[in-house]
């Protein structure tokens, strides 16, 4: 089907990732959509920022340009003064400066819904006069070892690049530097291979989370055997869930980057930058193994974990049956000479008590060595 939308290409599971960290703002927010129609632009997720934040950077292979920009009307006067203009903003909050920059480069209002829309599946679209990429970026809390969720969403045009994050600071700095450098590959290509690098810094991102994700699975291998406790289980079922988060973010990411690799865009040099997509859909695929590899790991590591709880209690119950049963005829001896009727044999018996206690040392002392030779204890 051709026309405002001409190719349509969508990557993924249909379902949102359990494990996320979407909030309960977000999702009431959600609410917010029912009965409107299709382009209405309202935004789902929470504010990040005080207010959006535009920077543009432009470049060719002689100079570059950056700004941070008070106003999008002021990129108008930098569409086609160079090779390619790239331009964040970080905030989504503001739906105006979301209109606003659909109307200055042509993007379609089904693309700035996506946008808005801050719980969208990863995905791939291409319109008549750019190609829309939505990505779910993962990074690590040094400090509290959380994982942080964020959309990021790129329109990628013949000489422009526009990416749309949640909040400032990201992984791009890397990305920034060899712009500003003189020489670099960057500086040499379009805005195809600027969008290569971008979504690189997000991948390799990801095998940083991995990492932690390895760390944190080595040390609670180590601690298996000693700890049983609920603090146990609550890491191992903390960690299965980010799991299924890297999972979610990273599967429908492998079609996209396959698509990208493989297909004919129009905004897409086939023959200078198909080949870095290549190679990064290697690592795409490295990524996936590892993270089914550590969701394996995790879970024999649950089952172990819930054996070794088990045979503990089957321990105690064993112990405690040993003790309950040794004493059922101690103490059925104990009732009988307990009753107090006024005519009992031996209840005068000068040496009745004792006898008593010897009986009952003997019954204790016959039964323990019967479980020994049973192989009970």
């Amino acid at each position: 089907m051709r026309g405002a939308m001409k190719r349509k290409k969508n990557a993924g599971h249909k379902d949102m990732p359990k494990g996320s960290s979407v909030k309960k703002a977000v999702r009431a927010n959600l609410s917010g959509k029912i009965g409107q129609p299709a382009g209405t632009l309202f935004h789902t997720g929470r504010q990040k920022t005080e207010r959006p934040v535009i920077t543009v950077f432009g470049y060719d292979e002689t100079g570059f340009f950056y700004r941070e920009l008070e106003s999008l009307h002021e990129c108008a006067q930098y569409k086609e003064r160079f090779k390619v203009l790239w331009i964040n903003i970080d905030g989504l909050h503001e739906v105006r400066v979301i209109e606003e920059t659909g109307k200055l480069f042509g993007i379609h209002p089904l693309t700035l819904e996506d946008i808005l829309h801050t719980v969208q599946r990863p995905k791939i679209e291409e319109f008549d006069s750019y190609l829309f990429l939505v990505l779910r970026a993962l990074e690590l809390d040094t400090d509290s070892g959380a994982v942080a969720e964020e959309q990021m969403s790129m329109v990628i045009g013949s000489n422009y690049l526009i990416t749309f994050q949640e909040k400032p600071g990201d992984m791009f700095d890397a990305t920034r530097e060899r712009i500003r450098n003189e020489g670099t590959a960057v500086r040499k290509r379009g805005a195809d291979y600027l969008a290569y690098s971008l979504i690189d810094a997000v991948v390799d991102h990801y095998f940083t989370v991995l990492e932690h994700f390895e760390n944190r699975i080595e040390q609670l291998d180590a601690n298996l055997p000693e700890t049983v406790g609920y603090d146990m289980f609550q890491n191992m079922y903390l960690l299965k869930k980010e799991l299924i988060l890297l999972r979610k973010s990273v599967w429908p990411l492998r079609e996209i980057i396959n698509s990208l690799s493989r297909e004919q865009y129009s905004t897409i040099d086939s023959t200078s930058t198909h080949p870095f997509f290549r190679d990064l859909y290697d690592n795409i695929i490295l990524i996936i193994e590892s993270v089914e590899t550590y969701r394996d790991i995790v879970i024999g590591m649950h089952d172990t974990w819930l054996a070794i709880v088990n045979n503990r209690m089957n321990e105690i119950m064993k112990v405690l049956t040993i003790i309950a049963t040794v004493f059922m005829p101690l103490s059925f001896l104990a009732a009988v000479y307990g009753m107090n009727f006024r005519y009992m044999p031996e209840l005068e018996w000068h040496w009745g008590y004792f006898s008593v206690l010897g009986v009952m040392a003997v019954i204790f002392v016959g039964m323990m060595r019967y479980f020994h030779t049973k192989r009970w204890f």
